[in-house]
């Protein structure tokens, strides 16, 4: 079952394609090369939320479709 897709090899956030529930080990598709990836939903996830797909770091810029979409200004 795929989880979750990533639009651009830049990017650092999917977007879920079904609902997460915490503690779930995702299954996502690169679609820019169709590569497997792996991430784990620590809470609960919507249907098309993002999901990260690295631990961020306070300043850390937010990338989705190869563009910048924000960046981490807190500490979760």
């Amino acid at each position: 079952m795929i989880h979750f897709l990533v639009h651009d090899a830049a990017d650092n956030v999917g977007v879920a394609v079904v609902d997460l529930e915490p503690g779930t080990d995702c299954i996502g598709k690169n679609l820019a090369d169709n590569s497997t990836l792996k991430a784990r939903a620590e809470q609960a996830i919507p249907l098309g939320h993002k999901l990260a797909l690295k631990d961020f770091n306070v300043g850390d810029t937010v990338t989705k479709y190869a563009c910048e979409i924000g960046r981490d200004r807190k500490s979760v």
